[in-house]
């Protein structure tokens, strides 16, 4: 074989590692980061309650109340802790939203910025243009330094925050959907109800330190029972 025969050959062969190269840096998701740590509440019986939630879906949204009566009453007793799960195929504005409330963690404010996303869900979710004036009045608000909280939100690293938490879901085998909550690892789908998450965190608790919860399930059942359940799927 000649050697204008191998030249070409090695030319090829340097063309075809540059397209392997090219994908491999533009593949980068942040699944390679550490995820969130967003968590409240005592860890005085070992037991976590983990929410998978999308800051747009409707159902995480209904939520959002009986998860907050849940995480006030066992404060003293579990931990709840907050991941995201944006559905963007179906909710446009939902990596918006995490990003905001990431942005505001990096300031020590993620669950108060958590928690206005919530209640003006409806406000900022329904935008049809650029939503990140509404967000960053939400910083406003809360006392932040909008500037900071600007440059975070259009930043790398909240980008590979919440791209690691949609890899740490992705592990666990669950179907994409939103509210999916985990009690020690173990994926349940409690009512939207104060009693059903009761039922379950009781037994866990007891199974996990051999004594009951200090929790009386009489004190938060009056929340009623007719609520709805559900999830937003992707």
């Amino acid at each position: 074989m000649t050697k204008q025969f191998w030249a070409i050959i090695a030319i090829i062969v340097v063309i075809f590692g540059g397209i392997l190269i090219f994908h491999g840096n533009n593949n980068n998701t942040g699944n390679s980061g550490t995820p969130t740590n967003h968590v409240e509440g005592s860890a005085s019986t070992g037991v976590t309650l983990v929410e998978y939630g999308d800051y747009e879906c409707p159902y995480c949204g209904e939520y959002f109340s009986t998860v907050q009566q849940v995480a006030a009453a066992y404060n003293q007793e579990i931990q709840f802790q907050f991941r995201n799960l944006p559905l963007a195929q179906i909710h446009p504005n939902a990596f918006a939203g995490a990003r905001a409330a990431e942005a505001a963690g990096l300031q020590g404010k993620f669950w108060q910025m958590h928690d206005l996303l919530y209640e003006n869900q409806n406000e900022w979710s329904e935008s049809t243009g650029n939503v990140e004036p509404t967000l960053v009045s939400y910083a406003k608000s809360l006392g932040l330094n909008t500037a900071q909280f600007q440059s975070d939100f259009s930043s790398q690293k909240v980008d590979n925050l919440i791209n690691a938490d949609i890899a740490a879901f992705n592990k666990t085998g669950q179907e994409e959907a939103t509210p999916t909550f985990f009690l020690d690892g173990k994926k349940i789908s409690p009512d939207n109800t104060v009693a059903s998450f009761e039922t379950l965190i009781n037994a866990e608790i007891l199974k996990k330190t051999g004594k009951p919860s200090s929790v009386a399930a009489a004190s938060t059942s009056s929340t009623g029972t007719g609520a709805t359940s559900g999830q937003s799927k992707q």
